[in-house]
């Protein structure tokens, strides 16, 4: 029973997914079609449409999911600075109970802004991120920008297979 102080911190005492579980109480995500989620991004062109394509699930644009829609959420954003910024912000307000309470926050998406490695400042945010919350990383994806979006990228497997989207 929550003691009414505290809303959403249940997301920074749960193990990170990884997909291996035993199966225990809680549900797995490596089974297709196991859960639903939606998309919401943190940013205008964080690429929720794109994702939401390619490996399934609801696209609440910039939204908080509505009613019928998936309460599982997962944030997405691109990985320049302004991106990690606003994603960053966005997780805060889950910690602090700021969201809705319906939602529960699975983890964040991080689409790359451009080809290549990120700058080290970068690189050492996304680390920072990453010690609070799951995070999947989405590569540059050159055949997306020509709209042909086909099967998930495969250094995406663990995201692919949190969705569902796995084959």
């Amino acid at each position: 029973m929550h003691t009414g102080m505290r809303q959403g911190p249940e997301i920074w005492l749960r193990p990170p997914v990884t997909g291996t579980g035993p199966g225990g109480p809680e549900p797995t995500h490596d089974r297709a079609g196991a859960r639903r989620f939606s998309w919401v991004g943190t940013h205008g062109g964080a690429g929720v449409s794109t994702l939401a394509a390619v490996y399934g699930g609801h696209d609440s644009g910039r939204s908080w999911p509505g009613a019928g829609a998936p309460p599982s959420v997962l944030l997405v954003a691109r990985t320049h600075a302004a991106g990690l910024d606003t994603v960053a912000g966005v997780v805060e307000a889950f910690r602090r109970g700021q969201a809705p309470p319906q939602l529960d926050l699975d983890g964040v998406v991080l689409v790359a802004d451009a080809p290549g490695r990120l700058p080290r400042p970068l690189a050492q945010r996304v680390k920072v991120l990453e010690s609070v919350i799951d995070v999947y990383r989405v590569p540059w994806m050159p055949a997306w920008r020509l709209g042909e979006l086909g099967r998930p990228p495969r250094e995406t497997e663990a995201l692919a297979r949190l969705t569902g989207a796995a084959r």
